[in-house]
């Protein structure tokens, strides 16, 4: 499954109805760390396919959200399940932590 992106229109229904866990990428594309981490989180994508769900919201098209969930700094991932938010990671972070913060929700 391929990360797909999500918007302050689809956020909803994407994110906070979906029946799996859910990792949202706060990212924008002139930050460099967000660079960084978007191999990993294609990675975790895949890796994680049927599991968990992985999209990115880019903050500076869909202020409102990133708002919403108090983005400070990015790239920020936050895990959703069941609507609400469980898990947050600020930083450009390796993959190993990122697997096991999601792995802790499975």
């Amino acid at each position: 499954m391929s990360v797909s992106p999500v918007t302050n229109t689809t956020f909803e229904q994407e994110v906070l109805t979906s029946d799996i866990p859910v990792l949202v990428d706060f990212w924008a594309p002139w930050c460099g760390p967000c660079r960084m981490v978007a191999p990993i989180v294609d990675e975790l994508s895949a890796e994680f396919d049927g599991q968990v769900k992985v999209v990115k919201l880019n903050v500076d098209e869909n202020p409102e959200i990133a708002s919403q969930h108090q983005i400070r700094s990015i790239p920020t991932l936050i895990l959703f399940k069941d609507g609400q938010s469980v898990d947050r990671v600020v930083g450009a972070l390796p993959k190993s932590t990122l697997a096991s913060t999601l792995e802790k929700y499975l």
